[in-house]
């Protein structure tokens, strides 16, 4: 008996050593003192819980939930699925820009390269415009139509603030969506202190009446930029500072209605081809009660996007909340016949029956994390990661995920040894959340599956990334 139970201590001590490690990582430091933290590390060999703290508490997971988006998209779409979005001539004259829900229709490069420059910001309009006119149009007597009515107009989860509206990263969802529904400002110094600041915008639309209150001053700091947008405005207002011969400060912003965008840079790139255009640029919508008929009449031009999984490795890799809100409403479309963020949801709440979880661990209102009331347990987080690590997608599944030091949101983290390879994570990031969940390659357990979460911190959130690192780090022994 007794060599037997020696036998057990002997076998059983790299998991001791691994929970020693964390242990103390957690005990020395006094962000875990004064925030709400929860871990599960799971050895993916043989399901063996190797970690567990507040693994079964309800946490914020910011944009961790970008995981259960994905994962759903590509279980219920598959790999290889694809958006089409089509320009119709109806028969009342208008020209129609038909919405698919694809989230590539702008200069970003697919797949996915960390390095890669992103093209035009309305290459895809320009390359339906260029389809058009090749078709033989040079008329067009109705309106420019930007319809986005495959699924209801219903821009902003419930508990997105008036603040991320203005903001790229809270950019109206929407079936139709050219350059991320965002406007680029570029604020250079004037020639003198004294001087107004000068502006220019990419893509380069009369889109956003700017009001310019933006002053240079002498050398030296940084510019101090403010901008508001009153909603359901279109006219942006900055003021503040920028020293002179700075390099200058870009501000992303969120348009207010992408369908009208849409159609506003499709009746541009017309006009510049020589089209004779009748009416003017609308934006098409319709309520969540309506049907939608999809427009009939001649297609002009097309475009296929790029395939669903390299679309979810922009959404995983950079953390993009408006794909990730985009695929989960064509989930709902798909599967539920409702391009809605609630059927999305109700299809994410089979894909959590499905791993066996319980009511009590989740609480969900969004595809990107954005929402300031989702919750999840760790737990559930690594029974997803589990789950999909079996399944027969597990490669597509694990290319989506940043990889430590090198790629995504994991580029400059992680990044001080060569073994930080090893870790291939989602990381996630609101004002009161940092979280950090995915596979750590184990020296001694083999692969992990880990979730890190840290909620209502005092420390600085950089601290809490760093400290989350250092776990991240102890999985890989």
């Amino acid at each position: 008996m007794r060599v037997a139970a020696a036998l057990v201590a002997i076998l059983s001590c790299p998991a001791a050593e691994l929970e020693h490690r964390i242990d103390a990582l957690i005990e020395t430091s006094s962000i875990a003192t004064r925030a709400e933290v929860g871990i599960h590390v799971v050895a993916l060999a043989n399901g063996k819980t190797l970690y567990g703290h507040n693994e079964n508490r309800l946490l914020l997971p910011a944009s961790n939930m970008k995981l259960f988006t994905t994962a759903l998209a590509l279980d219920r779409l598959g790999g290889a699925y694809r958006f089409m979005t089509r320009l119709v001539r109806e028969p009342s004259g208008d020209l129609t820009l038909v919405g698919s829900g694809d989230p590539s229709l702008s200069g970003r490069v697919f797949p996915y390269q960390k390095s890669a420059k992103a093209g035009p910001p309305l290459l895809a309009i320009e390359d339906l415009a260029d389809q058009a006119l090749a078709g033989g149009l040079r008329r067009v007597d109705g309106d420019v139509v930007g319809d986005d009515r495959l699924y209801p107009w219903a821009p902003y989860a419930p508990s997105w603030t008036q603040d991320d509206a203005l903001w790229d990263y809270g950019a109206p969802v929407s079936a139709l969506t050219v350059n991320d529904n965002t406007i680029t400002v570029t604020i250079l110094p004037g020639g003198h202190p004294g001087d107004p600041a000068e502006l220019s915008l990419s893509p380069a639309l009369e889109y956003y009446a700017v009001d310019n209150r933006v002053t240079t001053v002498a050398r030296g700091g940084e510019p101090k930029i403010r901008i508001a947008r009153q909603p359901g405005a279109r006219q942006v207002l900055l003021w503040g500072s920028i020293p002179a011969g700075h390099a200058g400060a870009n501000e992303l912003l969120a348009v207010d209605d992408p369908a009208l965008f849409a159609a506003c840079a499709l009746y541009d790139a017309l006009v510049r081809r020589g089209v004779v255009i009748n009416g003017q640029p609308v934006a098409r919508h319709r309520t969540a009660a309506g049907e939608y008929q999809a427009p009939d009449g001649d297609v002009l031009a097309s475009r296929a996007s790029p395939s669903l999984l390299e679309l979810l490795q922009v959404i995983d890799k950079l953390s993009q909340n408006l794909h990730a809100e985009l695929v989960l409403r064509e989930v709902g479309r798909v599967t539920r016949h409702a391009g809605t963020r609630e059927a999305g949801l109700e299809e994410m709440a089979a894909l959590f029956s499905e791993l066996g979880a319980s009511a009590e661990e989740w609480r969900v209102e969004d595809g990107s994390g954005l929402s300031r009331n989702a919750q999840v347990t760790p737990r559930l987080v690594t029974r997803l990661l589990a789950h999909f690590f079996a399944s027969p997608n597990r490669e597509a599944w694990i290319s989506l995920l940043p990889v430590g030091g090198e790629d995504g949101t994991l580029e400059h983290r992680l990044c001080c040894m060569r073994e930080a390879r090893g870790i291939r994570a989602k990381t996630g990031s609101l004002s009161r959340a940092v979280a950090l969940s995915g596979y750590a390659d184990s020296k001694t357990h083999g692969r992990l599956a880990f979730s890190i979460m840290v909620n209502n911190f005092s420390a600085q959130a950089a601290e809490v990334r760093a400290w989350i690192d250092k776990i991240a780090i102890a999985l890989l022994e």
